[in-house]
């Protein structure tokens, strides 16, 4: 289950408690650090690659989930659908002893690449490699695929890589938190990095511009592969939720908002799911993300499904892209 310190230091910095004022001297040294480390980028004592074809990071400035992953899929639908090819790299949290650039295929496992790209890979079968730097990810990317662009997910911070567009990701009812950077907050950069991205997107809005939401498509079971529209109906209002994400409220309230009646049981993000997690669990349906999915196969019984959703995207964020390999 989720550990009780974080979820206390995450509770604090969104909720505004007062004893985090007593880590502002080491928030100051963090705020120098990542500063200097971005100036050496950009004045070019740090290498920097810069690939052949345009290359889009989307990222956030908080620490934890804001549904950045969602966004890469439907770009990448987005983009296939205008015959624009498309590639993906990640960082591949997660993944056990990765050392060296991996492509994601059909053999690979969340503990080869990460349950992140491993969705991503599933979802849309574009080409994806993950790599503890997102530069040589890219390269070995554009080794063995004509692409005509690529996406970064995750990686604002990764400045070894160039990058044509910057999309920011934030939750729009959490925002920025307190807005102190680690540790007395959950920034990584400071809340003024947001004036130099090309775009902010808020997961949970419904502004025209730049709003994202998602949209409950189907439930899909784990063992059989059937599907079904996610209605309480169909399986019942009682059901167990299971989410080892960052923020899985979002995923609780959208099951109420179907009409469900969700019990949880909540894990860390990217946790590494046993049988043992689902022991007790046989007397309702379940229901879990589709980022738990990749890790669950063979783990559960046929009462499992995912929730598949969609995230819906500002018109002016996919017209910009696409004008980036067709202007």
């Amino acid at each position: 289950m989720i550990s009780g310190w974080r979820e206390t230091v995450v509770r604090a910095w969104y909720e505004g408690a007062r004893w985090l004022w007593l880590l502002r001297p080491l928030e100051g040294i963090f705020r120098l650090l990542a500063a200097a480390r971005r100036m050496l980028y950009q004045k070019g004592y740090f290498a920097v690659y810069r690939a052949a074809v345009p290359v889009v990071v989307v990222g956030n400035i908080t620490v934890g989930g804001t549904g950045k992953t969602p966004v890469i899929v439907a770009l990448v639908e987005y983009l296939q659908e205008h015959g624009i090819r498309v590639g993906v790299v990640s960082r591949g949290y997660g993944a056990v002893q990765l050392r060296a650039p991996r492509r994601v295929d059909s053999d690979c496992t969340a503990r080869d690449c990460g349950d992140e790209p491993l969705l991503i890979y599933r979802r849309t079968g574009c080409p994806c490699v993950v790599a503890p730097s997102r530069a040589e990810a890219v390269r070995e990317l554009l080794r063995s695929n004509e692409l005509d662009l690529v996406l970064s997910d995750d990686g604002l911070q990764h400045y070894a890589l160039g990058r044509d567009m910057e999309i920011a990701v934030l939750d729009d009812a959490r925002g920025i938190g307190n807005g102190f950077c680690l540790p007395a907050g959950p920034l990584r950069e400071p809340k003024a990095r947001l004036c130099s991205v090309d775009c902010v997107l808020y997961r949970g809005s419904n502004d025209p511009d730049n709003g994202v939401l998602y949209q409950p498509e189907s439930l899909h079971n784990l063992a059989t592969g059937d599907t079904c529209p996610p209605e309480p109906a169909l399986l019942g209002k009682a059901v167990y939720a299971i989410a080892g994400i960052a923020q899985p409220g979002q995923f609780l309230a959208g099951l109420r908002s179907l009409g469900f009646e969700p019990e949880p049981r909540l894990f860390a993000d990217h946790h590494g799911y046993t049988s043992h997690d689902f022991a007790g669990l046989a007397n309702k349906p379940i229901i879990m993300t589709e980022k738990d999915a990749v890790k669950c196969a063979g783990l559960v019984g046929d009462n499992a499904w995912y929730l598949k959703v969609c995230a819906q995207l500002p018109a002016a964020v996919t017209d910009t892209i696409v004008a980036m390999v067709r202007p």
